[in-house]
């Protein structure tokens, strides 16, 4: 599993409009992709945004890199929306999930000497 760590910052006088419908095509596109698993993004108050992406191999991302409408937006980009960008590209060693259940109790009070 390879997660894409895309950190950005848009232009001051980006146009927003432009800007999300090209986000919501390349999310669509994206999704097309085999080996793709799953998308989130995130933004910051300072107008940083993260955008993680998951794939199941270096096939499968190597198959969005290359996607011609994904290599045009990305110099669409580079010309109209950023000011700057990082990417990371990461190998997942571990991943761990919780999940919370109705009604569950994590420990009881004497598990954790009688204090609440």
């Amino acid at each position: 599993m390879l997660v894409v760590l895309f950190e950005s910052r848009t232009l001051g006088d980006v146009n927003e409009a432009a800007y999300e419908e090209a986000f919501r095509q390349m999310l669509e596109r994206v999704h097309e992709v085999p080996g793709f698993v799953d998308f989130a993004s995130y933004s910051g108050a300072d107008g940083a945004e993260l955008a993680v992406a998951r794939f199941e191999d270096d096939l499968a991302l190597a198959r969005w890199r290359e996607h011609e409408e994904h290599v045009c937006t990305r110099e669409r980009g580079r010309e109209e929306f950023f000011e700057a960008y990082d990417i990371t590209v990461a190998s997942v060693v571990r991943q761990y999930s919780w999940r919370r259940t109705p009604g569950e109790r994590l420990c009881s009070q004497s598990a954790v000497g009688g204090l609440v």
